[in-house]
C-alpha cells in the first residue's frame, strides 16, 4: 500500500519548474512507489486525479569522500501530468 511517505520530494530543477508551466509535477519517491500507488496517494491527499503519470527509476552516484568511495541511494522519479488548472497547494506561489 502505497503512503505520502513514500514521497521524498518534489524536485525544483531548470527543466522541472519549464515542465511545471505545462501542468507536470517532477516528484522523487522510494524505490518501492508504484504508478498506481502514486495516483492513489495524489487522490487521497490532494485531491486530484493525475491524467497520467511516467516513471524513471534513477540510480544513485558513485562518490568519493576523503578518499572512500561510498554510492548514492537509488530512487525513483515521476513525471505527474494534473488536469488543467488543478495545483497542489504546497505548490502554490
Amino acid at each position: 500500500m502505497a503512503d505520502i511517505t513514500d514521497i521524498k520530494s518534489i524536485l525544483y530543477t531548470e527543466k522541472s519548474l519549464g515542465l511545471q508551466e505545462a501542468g507536470v509535477i517532477v516528484v522523487q519517491t522510494s524505490t518501492r512507489m508504484t504508478k498506481n500507488g502514486l495516483k492513489e496517494v495524489f487522490r487521497e491527499y490532494f485531491g486530484i486525479k493525475p491524467l497520467r503519470v511516467n516513471s524513471l527509476n534513477q540510480a544513485g552516484k558513485v562518490k568519493k569522500f576523503r578518499g572512500v568511495t561510498g554510492k548514492q541511494n537509488n530512487f525513483k522519479k515521476f513525471y505527474v501530468t494534473l488536469p488543467e488548472g488543478a495545483e497542489i497547494q504546497s505548490l502554490a506561489v
